[in-house]
């Protein structure tokens, strides 16, 4: 079996279901666990990584209204590596490279053409539906089973845990910092489970764009800023686009001391086995006198 990765969180479910070793490409944002760096990398990203998040977001924007893939997928290596599957994904055109870039990328293999896999995590459920099938495709059913059932009760106990919290702090997640993103999909249900309230995103739902207006009305107690695509630094180095904005000192979760820069590259944004540590992280944040995973200086700080 010879497996290709084109997005970061199916590497991690090849890798957890104990596949590593199959695995003979990656992309450009495969980086856990850290031996992937040795794989040939097949993807690249046609716009510039570096600017401010305001930079990143116009020049995703201009690729995506020009009709444009933000992603290049390089077909003939690719077919050079000759891999019996490929896991990517149809979740979001700007995350990672979608099913159509991979399908234009391999169309004119006429022989031995690979098994697509295609993975589009909408909601908590759907991550599990995923793990299953990249399992499935695998030709290991029961490891898919058996890593799915291990994860679900990590996070249960969590759950359960917090049923008996009566407070439930508010909390805004920022998927992106300029312009203003909460974090939907999953992230409401990480949520409700950690023992918060979500104010903005819905479950199953793509990420919404809000603007400081709608965050300054909220005044949550609690902050988790987790960019897509960036660690604790990057993230930190992009603050000053919310807390130069005027009322920010005077925000409950401010002056409560309660705003906290995560590695959402890492976690949050990845939809595969580490959902779990994601979900650990968010208690930590949420009810700090209750749970301590061991995250704190590596999955969170505090700004």
């Amino acid at each position: 079996m010879r497996v290709a990765s084109m997005l970061a969180s199916a590497t991690e479910i090849v890798t957890a279901l104990g596949f590593r070793d199959a695995l003979v490409a990656r992309s450009h944002e495969c980086d856990f666990p850290a031996d992937v760096a040795s794989l040939p990398c097949c993807t690249e990203p046609k716009i510039d990584l570096h600017g401010t998040s305001r930079d990143i977001d116009n020049r995703v924007k201009t690729v995506v209204q020009e009709g444009l893939s933000v992603y290049r997928v390089d077909g003939d290596a690719l077919k050079a590596l000759r891999p019996d599957v490929i896991v990517t994904q149809s979740q979001c055109e700007v995350c990672a490279v979608s099913e159509k870039d991979l399908r234009k990328a391999v169309c004119d293999w006429l022989d031995a053409t690979p098994n697509i896999v295609t993975l589009k995590p909408d909601a908590l459920a759907d991550i599990w539906t995923d793990i299953q099938n990249v399992a499935d495709a695998l030709g290991a059913p029961a490891r898919g089973r058996a890593l799915i059932a291990a994860l679900q009760q990590r996070m249960a106990r969590i759950e359960a845990a917090t049923a008996e919290i009566a407070a439930r702090p508010t909390i805004a997640c920022i998927e992106w910092i300029d312009p203003l993103m909460a974090g939907g999909n999953w992230m409401p249900e990480l949520v409700a489970m950690a023992g918060g309230t979500n104010l903005f995103g819905t479950a199953g739902a793509h990420s919404p764009w809000m603007t400081w207006d709608d965050l300054r009305r909220a005044d949550p107690e609690v902050i988790a800023v987790l960019p897509c695509g960036f660690d604790i630094e990057r993230t930190r180095r992009e603050m000053p686009a919310l807390t130069a904005q005027p009322g920010w000192s005077g925000l409950r979760a401010v002056r409560d001391g309660r705003v906290y820069l995560t590695d959402g590259n890492q976690y949050f944004n990845r939809p595969g086995p580490r959902i779990a540590d994601s979900l650990e992280i968010l208690a930590e944040l949420l009810h700090p006198e209750r749970f301590d995973f061991g995250h704190r200086g590596t999955g969170w700080v505090n700004l």
